[in-house]
């Protein structure tokens, strides 16, 4: 009992931290806004209609815990599976589309915290699908989540079976799709973001899916368990700025305006999810966060009189 509630306070937590990430990104802070933070970590379950991002890229996750499926007849591709709960939310959007959960033949993700793979271990026995990680939060996953940089075992969720590891750079294919893995280290050592092609109305878009760079309760400098985390950062930071970006993703629907773009699509707007203003203010804002927390970590000794 006391592990369950235990697991709560930290989503909350988390979720007290998201809204402050999103009100330095210029997001609106309203009570309604925190209160939908909130949910959106302590109530990983609410469902949503999936919604067409681009011609056969869906959005199948939860009201904010994202999952992404890609759709093509040689084999579908998801990517992320949210909470443990949120798995089964996920197969039934899947199926809400007309596509079979055993076509989903590769699962991919963005990092190995509990919010974004804790469904995976239940979604690769659904599906029968090989995960692809990165090095880093491939081991992270294959422990269940055990053995965080910060959060040590307090997060755990069913270990994954890693079926490849992926090197930066790797390209994931499956019939039209061609998926290339930026790895952006910082919020954990192994965050991969994800680069491809998708149609809008038959005119191809820029899709980045950044996997996260949300600065955690955590030094950025002589921090111990992640000694490299600044550097990795701005090296994260850097490349963000050189991929191109149409379509904008990211593994919280709350991070990128999934509500409004999904109504906006449902309303009969089928490029409402093609944002690079959106994206670009995303990146921009976010750099600066992390140069302004990482000036601070440098604290000047004063002058003794």
């Amino acid at each position: 009992m006391m592990r369950r509630v235990g697991k709560w306070a930290l989503r909350v937590a988390a979720a007290l931290f998201l809204l402050g990430t999103a009100v330095a990104v210029g997001m609106w802070a309203s009570p309604v806004f925190l209160a939908r933070v909130v949910t959106s970590v302590t109530l990983p379950n609410w469902p949503v209609e999936p919604v067409a991002v681009a011609d056969n890229l869906y959005y199948v996750g939860g009201h904010d815990a994202a999952a992404y499926l890609l759709t093509d007849p040689a084999g579908h591709i998801l990517i992320d599976g949210g909470y443990p709960e949120t798995a089964p939310l996920i197969l039934s959007n899947i199926a809400k589309l007309g596509f079979r959960a055993r076509d989903v033949k590769v699962i991919l993700n963005s990092h190995g915290h509990f919010d974004h793979a804790g469904g995976i271990a239940a979604l690769q026995k659904a599906t029968g699908a090989r995960v692809l990680a990165s090095a880093a939060d491939g081991r992270l996953m294959a422990a269940g989540g055990k053995g965080d940089f910060l959060f040590g075992d307090a997060l755990d969720y069913p270990p994954v079976r890693v079926d490849s590891v992926l090197a930066d750079g790797a390209v994931v294919t499956s019939g039209a799709w061609s998926l290339t893995a930026q790895l952006t280290p910082g919020h954990t050592p192994g965050c991969t973001s994800w680069s491809f092609t998708a149609r809008v109305g038959g005119q191809p878009r820029n899709v980045l899916l950044i996997c996260s760079v949300s600065l955690l309760p955590t030094p950025l400098v002589g921090n111990a368990a992640y000694p490299d985390i600044a550097k990795d950062f701005a090296a994260t930071h850097a490349r963000l700025q050189t991929l191109p970006c149409d379509i904008w993703l990211m593994p919280h629907g709350l991070q990128f305006g999934l509500r409004a773009k999904a109504a906006a699509v449902h309303g009969g707007n089928a490029s409402a999810f093609v944002d690079p203003d959106g994206c670009t203010r995303f990146r921009d804002q976010s750099r600066a966060e992390f140069a302004e927390k990482l000036a601070d970590s440098f604290v000047p000794v004063s002058k003794q009189d």
